[in-house]
């Protein structure tokens, strides 16, 4: 599965992973929520997670940040969103947006395929995020 990783998220290191799919598909409602001159930028950025290349990072400048939260919540808050998963990605992009506008900062996308996610688990002794204990054989607790 291929992910957008957002900076500025909830999690313990300030990213949150969303499925690209699922980022394009707000697009849609996008079109729906906000009027046509003020959807522009957010339209082009929730599309353009679809045709970003793998690695790929786009950084949105400080000065736009705020917008872009701004109509990110809006989506958020449609009604017509039937989905929970829409609608809390929705609220999640917005929430790590805000967090960026708030801390003056560029707020990076950048896409992640499965491989690079595994790779990124992976700590060189046999050990993932996942494991709970020990996992090269012979090594005591």
């Amino acid at each position: 599965m291929t992910s957008l990783v957002t900076s500025h998220g909830a999690d313990f290191f300030g990213a949150d992973s969303h499925a690209v799919r699922t980022v394009v598909s707000l697009a849609d409602y996008a079109r729906h929520v906000l009027a046509p001159l003020d959807r522009v930028e957010v339209v082009q950025l929730l599309e353009g997670a679809g045709q970003m290349e793998a690695g790929a990072v786009t950084a949105i400048p400080a000065a736009m940040v705020p917008t872009l939260a701004t109509q990110l919540r809006a989506i958020a808050r449609c009604r017509a969103i039937r989905s929970p998963r829409l609608a809390a990605t929705a609220a999640l992009l917005a929430d790590a947006a805000e967090r960026a506008a708030a801390d003056g900062d560029d707020w990076t996308l950048t896409l992640q395929t499965a491989e690079d996610q595994t790779a990124a688990l992976w700590d060189g002794r046999g050990l993932t995020a996942t494991t709970a204990g020990p996992a090269i054989a012979g090594e005591e607790w």
